[in-house]
């Protein structure tokens, strides 16, 4: 197996020995990949080399993640079944300080909390996926506060406020800029809410399967939007309305006979296949207030034994498109959860220990190159070790690249060294507590 001590340096050849060592790094800090256990694991590493090449160094991240990009896409077989998937990844953090940090919808805790949301675009074959691009998202308090974007060192043109579907849009452009081959678009229902980020990619000329929420109105009839007449003095109407009636997707669909519904297998899973029920019909959507009309499938998925775990999706797939087809394409969104999950677990995507934007990014792009890395060895050795994972290439890694930490004197050493940080960090807090008392008055 090859190691990638050096896989930074082919696509920056500028850039010093410290970006294999923090790649080396992602792969031997243990269950905390930070730049502290990469410093103990990582022979010649230093912590506060490794600090100043994530969060001041002047590389481009977008750059790396292109490389990355171009990459993946150049090793997928059958660009067709490729596509594109866009998802958003929370981090939880503590305090003010990190870039982007505010009380929201934090996924990886299911709950409002304080933490970071980045959005991510996943290139996915099958079962061969990569991150291939990242991008913080900005809540308005941040972007209504130059002065503290400038202090986390975001660039003057990125205070901005953008909401996650124009990012998540963004993504999708510039994936295609890069001449990237896909088939299609998938997101979550977070973007399928509204059905403006769906009309918006529809109008890229982009074909999509987007998630959408069992609330969501449907026509069995095409609507006809008009605008009402006014009336008397007053503005003249610019919201349109529609006479037909509109019903859930998820009434709909229990109103559907037990015929309707088709098993497919999915994909085979460590337990065996994975099956659903489907059924699939062309439906018309509108958003309402506007004289936007479309004729979309609607696709909808199901637990076979329990009718019950409804999953419900659009797509703009063309009229043709078989119910097989449309449920592989909705099933693909699997693999971004994958993505996530890989990411956070083997490569210490969670654990950056940066505060601004530049780092933030640049931890991201390292996180994607080890993540293409592992994608590459897997196809590489899938023919004498199918069932290889990124969880069996990390620890492969981790045992056989070098390491500092392999004698008792250095194990000893190391522990020494934490705890003088850990009591320095004791001492520093207690003085702060000290000058704040004698601050406060009387």
């Amino acid at each position: 197996m090859n190691t990638f001590s050096d896989l930074f340096v082919s696509y920056r050849r500028d850039v010093s020995p410290v970006a294999g060592q923090y790649l080396n790094g992602l792969m031997q800090g243990g269950t905390r990949k930070n730049m502290e256990r990469m410093e103990e694991a990582v022979p010649d590493s230093d912590h506060q080399s490794l600090h100043q090449f994530i969060s001041n160094s002047t590389w481009d991240s977008q750059s790396v993640m292109d490389r990355i990009a171009e990459e993946a896409t150049s090793i997928f077989e059958n660009k067709s079944d490729s596509c594109l998937l866009i998802d958003e990844s929370s981090f939880a953090k503590k305090g003010d300080k990190s870039v982007g940090v505010a009380r929201q919808w934090l996924g990886c805790l299911g709950k409002v909390d304080n933490g970071q949301v980045g959005v991510f675009g996943s290139l996915c074959t099958g079962q061969h996926n990569v991150l291939i691009d990242g991008r913080l998202y900005l809540p308005i308090e941040w972007v209504d506060d130059k002065e503290r974007c400038l202090k986390a060192k975001v660039p003057e043109e990125k205070i901005v406020f953008k909401t996650k579907d124009e990012i998540a849009l963004e993504v999708v452009a510039h994936a295609r800029d890069l001449g990237l081959s896909f088939g299609w678009v998938g997101a979550d229902a977070g973007y399928g809410k509204g059905l403006s980020f769906c009309l918006e990619l529809e109008a890229s000329k982009e074909t999509f399967v987007v998630d959408i929420h069992s609330n969501q109105q449907i026509f069995e009839e095409e609507p006809v939007p008009y605008l009402p007449r006014a009336t008397g003095k007053g503005r003249k109407p610019t919201l349109y309305k529609t006479d037909e009636k509109s019903m859930r997707v998820d009434k709909w669909a229990l109103a559907q006979p037990a015929s309707t519904w088709q098993r497919k297998t999915l994909r085979v899973g460590t337990k065996g296949t994975v099956t659903y029920e489907y059924l699939s019909k062309q439906v018309w959507v509108w958003k309402k207030g506007s004289d936007e009309v479309r004729l979309w499938h609607l696709i909808v998925r199901r637990d076979p034994e329990s009718c019950s775990d409804y999953k419900y999706s659009f797509s703009n797939a063309p009229k043709n498109t078989s119910l097989k087809r449309l449920a592989f394409m909705q099933g693909q969104r699997y693999w971004i959860e994958r993505s996530f999950e890989d990411g956070k677990n083997e490569c210490g995507m969670a654990d950056y220990q940066v505060r601004g934007w530049v780092g933030w990014h640049h931890h991201m792009a390292l996180v994607m190159l080890a993540m293409l890395f592992m994608m590459e060895e897997r196809i590489h050795n899938k023919k004498e070790h199918p069932l290889l994972s990124c969880s069996d290439i990390e620890m492969l890694l981790s045992h056989f690249l070098p390491r500092r930490d392999t004698t008792k004197q250095e194990v000893i050493r190391q522990m020494k060294e934490r705890h003088r940080r850990r009591q320095a960090a004791m001492e520093s807090a207690a003085r702060k507590k000290v000058k704040k008392r004698k601050k406060v008055p009387g």
